[in-house]
């Protein structure tokens, strides 16, 4: 199931939801104050590495900078 993030357009406040599937959004309700009127944010996801500290026990420098979205591809 995916977790997807919404805002409450009543009360603003900033809440996650597992969701069936993307048609399911309009069952979702604000965990703070109960209303339906909630908006579906734009996600994106975070990568991190630091040389010598990879949880891929140092794999990352064969994949190209090691970083997000490296250009020279695999070894």
């Amino acid at each position: 199931m995916p977790i997807y993030e919404f805002v409450c357009n009543k009360c603003n406040k900033n809440f996650e939801k597992f969701v069936l599937s993307i048609g399911s959004v309009s069952d979702v309700k604000c965990p703070a104050c109960g209303s339906e009127d909630v908006t579906k944010q734009f996600s994106t996801f975070s990568c991190h590495s630091s040389s010598g500290s990879s949880p891929l026990g140092g794999v990352s420098g064969s994949f190209g900078s090691g970083g997000c979205g490296g250009s020279s591809g695999f070894s």
